[in-house]
């Protein structure tokens, strides 16, 4: 029988987040992925697993970091990103836009 992966604590932490993603209105295999990423992670910084990239260890941690790179700083989202959730949300006129208006129309 092959060894378990993870730890239960891996696992409750897997289901955290995964639930968390959901909540947030991320699709399930989206969520999967991400939370697994996590976990994954998590252990190669703390020396569970057996395999570590160099960028795992080095880089701020998934807690630490917690949504600094998501765009919310300077400039934020960029134009494309912003006419994409525009028109994903089907907002009308979003063509003639400026940055402003998309932001005010897809919600902060």
């Amino acid at each position: 029988m092959p060894e378990k992966a993870w730890s239960n604590k891996r696992e409750r932490q897997y289901g955290h987040i995964k639930e968390g993603l959901k909540k947030r209105g991320e699709s399930e295999g989206v969520a999967e992925e991400i939370a697994a990423r996590t976990v994954n992670k998590e252990r190669a910084r703390q020396g569970e697993s057996k395999t570590a990239s160099r960028t795992s260890i080095e880089d701020a941690s998934s807690g630490h970091r917690g949504g600094k790179r998501s765009h919310t700083r300077v400039g934020g989202r960029t134009m494309a990103q912003l006419y994409t959730e525009a028109k994903a949300k089907g907002i009308k006129g979003r063509s003639r836009m400026n940055k402003q208006q998309l932001l005010q129309a897809v919600g902060r």
